[in-house]
């Protein structure tokens, strides 16, 4: 004599349940109080009657005190009165939960394709949203994963990351739209095939001594990919970066390819008139030093921002001559 409760998620596939599940599912008698629960309709074509009742948890355990009741999922308050009304009796019935269906790694990302979908459609600003709108979005959100890392700040990091993402999943269901379009399974599907093509040390049979050469080994197939790209033409190692992004980290991201490919030195030399070559000259050299200049330069920003900061809170700066 016993109250099983069968637990499953939304998230999994209806009619994908444990064995020990549709075993306890099948002997029955089975109540549960969602009427939409995703699982019924399987139940229904595997002939299992469900039945939907408001839930009594005093008269589920005192049933269950002569024969075995199964419930289909219960809330954690449901298994809180549960398990009041089963210690009130003096012969409370066992209570057994088995787990029908649990979540696997990155299962909530579901979740967010799920508001995703329904923002676009109900919600008006989410609604009108294009790529090109989404762009301010995209690069503030990148911008304070960043500062966040920067400060070791790791709990904010993870809201942080969630905003980012936010921007992943945005533009995929903008893209959804379009007759050409894609939909965010095909951003996942893409990125996954990548990452396996680019480690064939790991998902073929490719041995490698070490980092360095995993990494020449990325390029070398980066130049392939290019070349089946472009018809055979591995066009140039400068291929694919972005212009877009800040000046100094484009500059050390076109003198890394430029290092790898061989290309000889080809800066422009240096003048007191050409702020431009000075400052690449600059970047040239935190390179050849092993030092990022976009991360050199930010943090220097904002130690100076600091010492802004004490000069003010040592009565250094007035409230009028402070920028409103």
């Amino acid at each position: 004599m016993a109250l099983i409760v069968v637990t499953t998620s939304p998230r999994v596939a209806p009619g994908l349940l444990s064995r020990r599940a549709w075993q306890v599912l099948e002997e029955g008698p089975v109540r549960t109080g969602s009427a939409d629960h995703p699982h019924l309709p399987y139940l229904a074509d595997a002939g299992i009657a469900v039945e939907v009742v408001t839930p009594d948890p005093a008269a589920l355990v005192r049933e269950s005190q002569t024969g075995t009741v199964v419930w289909l999922e219960a809330d954690e308050a449901l298994m809180r009165s549960i398990g009041y009304a089963a210690v009130a009796l003096e012969e409370p019935p066992v209570i057994e939960v088995v787990p029908g269906s649990y979540d696997l790694p990155g299962a909530r990302l579901l979740d967010l394709v799920a508001v995703m979908d329904r923002l676009r459609v109900n919600c008006p600003w989410d609604a009108k949203q294009t790529h090109e709108s989404l762009v301010p979005y995209l690069l503030e959100e990148a911008y304070e994963v960043l500062e966040t890392i920067e400060e070791g700040d790791y709990a904010a990091l993870r809201e942080e990351l969630g905003d980012l993402l936010l921007q992943v999943a945005f533009h995929a269901r903008v893209a959804r739209d379009r007759p050409d379009g894609f939909d965010i399974d095909d951003v996942a599907d893409g990125i996954v095939s990548k990452l396996v093509r680019r480690h064939p040390h790991v998902f073929a049979d490719t041995r490698v001594e070490g980092a360095e050469e995993v990494s020449d080994n990325w390029e070398t197939i980066k130049a392939a990919e290019r070349a089946a790209k472009n018809g055979g033409d591995s066009g140039s190692v400068l291929d694919g970066v972005p212009m877009g992004q800040p000046a100094l980290s484009l500059a050390a991201q076109l003198l890394r390819r430029a290092e790898r490919a061989g290309a000889p030195a080809l800066f422009p030399e240096p003048s007191a008139d050409d702020l431009g070559a000075r400052l690449l000259d600059l970047v040239r050299q935190a390179h050849e030093a092993g030092l990022d200049p976009e991360a050199e330069l930010r943090a220097a920003a904002r130690a100076y921002r600091d010492r802004v900061r004490d000069w003010e809170s040592s009565g250094g700066g007035t409230s009028s001559g402070r920028p409103r």
